[in-house]
């Protein structure tokens, strides 16, 4: 029997990931030492507290059952860790569990979008911005994030017409890749655009505790009128790393949470129990370890953006996120094409910006998963084998 799949997966591609991962198989069947700074998995441990919850819950019998709610110790916990960290003041049935903000994000669009609505979505963007509003049969409209604008929209640049037909626009900031963040007059600029065009806002707010020289990471849910036009996908993840325990929330206006719990409850069951006894633990414990962290990941970049710069690779600090997002050398033809390249010459594996749009082309990710000594070796492996002052 032949078999035929979804024309609707003809959109979405893996070249350059497979490729890089052709690549890297090639390169470990050599034997050389590989600096794999490819995929933004923490490396940093769980803390023993989070841990703990988590195996305590796990014994008990009764929370091996399907999970068909958020439970209302959770929910709590996530009311006030904002209202602490953020000083924002949530409702509990503002919330909603999902498992990973790739999923909720993924989900988006079927939730909120009829076929014809269109999506305003960042380039350079996280791939799953686009699946969201493509899986919900949007028209994708991609407004530019450009150096010369601090990785900033223009909404300026964005037609009228654009506007007025758009039912939700993505915004993240600390943000993945271009390791940008954002002023408080962005956000009320977003606001009072979106407030003018009845525009849904919906801001990823991954990285809020990774966020670097002294500035602070807070939430889009602290404007005035935030939550009345938007909601924010809050993680677990890089800040505690829990990963692949996939806890983050959706928390802003009603509406839109109500209309992605209606969507879940036809596909899933909820968050498994000892998990969200994990989250309650995270979220109600102390956050020295996180901030902490961010002392680690700073002393990080500081090592590779300041290193590299000493060899002669003129790269700008990350501002945020758990990752640096620098320009290639002059004399590459394209981000894949270096980044090939400074893997078979140095053993050095990062991510091609040309992988998340077209204004990524030019720049590629570093991962900050090595330690700054693992670091200082690398950059004196780039610096030995050439690769800047080749071409």
């Amino acid at each position: 029997m032949e078999i035929h799949t979804a024309s609707r997966l003809n959109h979405f591609q893996t070249g350059i990931f497979t490729a890089l991962d052709e690549k890297k198989e090639e390169f470990l069947k050599t034997g050389r030492k590989m600096y794999n700074l490819f995929i933004g998995t923490p490396d940093f441990p769980v803390a023993p507290h989070i841990q703990e919850a988590l195996i305590e819950s796990a014994k008990d019998p009764e929370n091996w059952h399907y999970s068909l709610r958020d439970t209302p110790e959770m929910l709590e916990a996530v009311k006030q860790y904002y209202k602490n960290r953020f000083h924002v003041d949530i409702e509990t049935d503002e919330i909603m569990s999902v498992s990973g903000s790739q999923e909720g994000v993924a989900h988006l669009g079927l939730a909120l979008c009829d076929p014809g609505d269109v999506v305003l979505l960042p380039n350079p963007g996280y791939p799953v911005f686009e699946v969201g509003a493509y899986l919900g049969d949007a028209q994708l409209y991609f407004y530019d994030l450009k150096e010369e604008n601090d990785f900033l929209p223009r909404f300026d640049e964005i037609p009228e017409e654009v506007a007025e037909k758009a039912k939700y626009i993505m915004v993240s900031y600390p943000y993945n890749p271009v390791c940008a963040v954002a002023p408080s007059s962005f956000y009320e600029e977003l606001i009072a655009f979106s407030r003018r065009h009845n525009i849904i806002i919906v801001h990823d707010n991954a990285y809020s505790d990774i966020i670097y020289d002294g500035a602070y990471g807070g939430s889009f849910l602290n404007y005035p009128g935030a939550k009345e036009i938007g909601i924010e996908f809050f993680s677990l993840s890089k800040s505690f790393n829990l990963t692949g325990a996939r806890i983050s929330y959706v928390i802003g206006n009603k509406q839109i949470i109500d209309a992605m719990k209606l969507l879940r409850s036809q596909y899933d069951f909820g968050m498994f129990y000892p998990i969200q006894k994990a989250a309650v633990a995270a979220l109600t414990g102390p956050l020295d370890g996180v901030k902490e962290q961010c002392r680690k990941y700073q002393e990080r970049r500081d090592t590779l953006c300041h290193g590299l710069r000493r060899i002669g690779w003129n790269v700008a600090d990350s501002k945020g996120t758990m990752f640096a997002w620098v320009r290639i050398p002059e004399g590459f033809s394209s981000s894949q094409e270096f980044c090939m390249e400074l893997l078979e010459k140095t053993g050095v594996l990062c991510t091609p910006g040309s992988a998340f749009g077209s204004c990524g082309e030019g720049y590629v990710r570093f991962a900050l998963v090595l330690p700054p000594a693992e670091l200082e070796e690398m950059i004196d492996v780039i610096d030995r084998s050439g690769i800047l002052k080749n071409r």
